[in-house]
């Protein structure tokens, strides 16, 4: 059975409470949060944990934060800003974005314009799976749609749907079935009617696809290109105009902030670490490590492990 909960957030200031046909909404200023949980298992293919709708204060802010699960943003009016600290990007009507599990983000409202948007939190064993085949990444977690109104609807519907005192587990799976199915034609149409650029990003996108997958490895630029059918010398070029840097510096900064996540564990030597992120040489890993931070493996550990312990 799907067990279900519903509550509003405030934000500060005056409020009104409205209760309609057994909705509760909150009314904070220009600010309006309807909002529902949802309670399923993770070992399945995919499950909803809740939806809602937020009409934004100017300057609103959410983070610098993370979460546990994925969560798909999509503004209906207004403007904003997203950063995941390597990306900042200013979103419009019809643009979406996704906030992936333990991956650090802020977003905000525009101060003069501020965004509307519904969103669709979800886990399960095929998630990630689903989204990347959307075109959406850890590394590039954007989409735009603004083909009709079909993903507004789904989102509408899950909403709808999450009011009713009986709510079917069911109804709301094959909505978000069906707004992912949108994402991923979505996808497919861009990648077939692209133009040169969009085809550069969908080749970028690849190569960090294969670094993700295969960075432990010992891998090389030219086997990465070779992967995706392009010249090393091409992949280099559109690599750089769309991250700006190169595909062996995004290569190295990959493995370094895995190392980073590595060397918290106090289990492992450096030279595990090293071969776990792809560098057989440990003085070799060591050395690129503190080109990038600064600083040396041994003395990142030492000190991880002399800051206090928090409670």
């Amino acid at each position: 059975m799907l067990l279900f909960h519903f509550y509003c957030i405030i934000a500060a200031g005056q409020c009104k409470w409205y209760n309609v046909f057994g909705i509760c909404v909150f009314v904070v200023w220009a600010i309006m949060i309807e909002k529902y949980y949802f309670h399923q298992s993770d070992q399945t293919d995919l499950n909803i944990y809740r939806c809602g709708i937020q009409e934004c204060k100017p300057g609103y802010t959410w983070g610098p934060g993370i979460r546990d699960h994925f969560i798909v943003h999509y503004i209906l009016d207004g403007t904003g800003m997203f950063s995941n600290g390597k990306i900042q990007k200013k979103l419009f009507p019809g643009d979406g974005f996704v906030v992936f599990p333990d991956c650090l983000v802020t977003y905000s409202a525009d101060p003069e314009n501020p965004w509307t948007y519904s969103w669709v939190g979800f886990h399960g064993l095929k998630a990630e799976t689903f989204l990347n085949k959307a075109g959406i990444y850890r590394e590039s977690p954007f989409f735009t749609y603004n083909a009709d109104n079909r993903l507004r609807d789904c989102l509408s519907d899950m909403i709808s749907e999450a009011r009713r005192n009986t709510v079917s587990e069911l109804m709301l799976l094959g909505h978000l079935y069906i707004f992912l199915s949108i994402l991923i034609q979505n996808n497919h149409k861009t990648l077939q009617n692209t133009s040169r650029y969009m085809n550069q990003e969908k080749y970028v996108k690849k190569v960090i696809e294969f670094i993700s997958k295969n960075y432990s490895e010992k891998i090389s630029i030219s086997e990465i290109a070779r992967s995706i059918g392009l010249d090393r010398s091409y992949l280099y070029i559109i690599f750089k105009k769309t991250m700006k840097m190169s595909p062996q510096e995004y290569l190295i900064n990959y493995r370094i902030e895995r190392a980073v996540s590595l060397l918290r564990n106090p289990d492992l030597t450096i030279g595990d670490v090293a071969r776990s992120v792809g560098y057989e040489d440990r003085l070799q890993f060591s050395k690129i490590f503190k080109k990038v931070k600064g600083i040396s493996p041994n003395q990142f550990r030492k000190m991880q492990n002399s800051e206090p312990q928090k409670n």
